[in-house]
């Protein structure tokens, strides 16, 4: 299994007492498939997705990606390991106005000290497989919305990372846009074989993932009805 979440617990100063983010959460993803965790805003599904990307550390419980376990580890070696082993799919593409779609992804590679060449290589061949092949020369100016966040999951996979995280990724798109996201994250986990959890409040689009969990006040309820791939 390539991500693991085990009794975690997470909490934050609220005055004199601490409020509970996260309270003993267990979760697994496997590899090769998407567990999507919803809930409304203020739920814990944020906290969640930071501890699982070891943004943060928990009180408590621990966190294990692809083998290894996070607990102890140094600021440093959490770096190399979302560097090298985790990607981010953040809510907004934050993409960098001077480069061009292909550039965006490349960077990605110069930072884990790939070659140029490689990297060139990988960035096509990523674009190409979310449907942009033909605008890799591009810069965001020159891009959609939804063309936008089809770089930033291409630029996540850059390192070839064993867990995917997402966070909201359809919320700046309209319906036909979002739905197509969701369609293209599932078929590249599936296809690339990476542990994939994404956090959502939108339930429309998740007919294509294969697990859906629900979040309530830090804690994991009972699996919403699974959908088959």
């Amino acid at each position: 299994m390539s991500l693991d979440l085990s009794d975690v617990t997470l909490t934050y100063p609220d005055g004199d007492t601490r409020l509970k983010a996260l309270d003993r959460v267990s979760l697994t993803v496997p590899d090769g498939s998407v567990t999507a965790v919803v809930g409304p805003s203020g739920s814990g599904k944020s906290s969640l997705l930071a501890v699982a990307a070891t943004l943060i550390t928990p009180d408590s419980g621990t966190v294990t990606v692809d083998g290894t376990r996070t607990t102890g580890m140094s600021r440093r070696e959490t770096a190399a390991l979302r560097r090298q082993r985790i990607g981010i799919v953040f809510q907004q593409p934050s993409l960098l106005p001077s480069l061009t779609a292909a550039e965006q992804l490349q960077v990605m590679a110069g930072i884990d000290g790939r070659s140029p060449a490689r990297a060139r290589s990988r960035a096509l061949t990523l674009l190409d497989a979310v449907g942009l092949a033909g605008q890799a020369h591009r810069r965001p100016h020159q891009l959609s919305g939804g063309q936008r966040q089809r770089v930033n999951i291409a630029r996540a996979l850059m390192n070839e990372p064993t867990v995917l995280l997402v966070d909201e990724p359809t919320s700046a798109l309209d319906h036909t846009r979002g739905a197509a996201v969701l369609d293209l994250l599932t078929r590249l986990t599936h296809q690339q074989g990476t542990a994939t959890l994404l956090v959502t409040h939108d339930r429309a689009y998740l007919t294509a993932v294969d697990r859906v969990v629900e979040v309530h006040d830090g804690r994991l309820g009972a699996p919403a009805a699974d959908t088959a791939r």
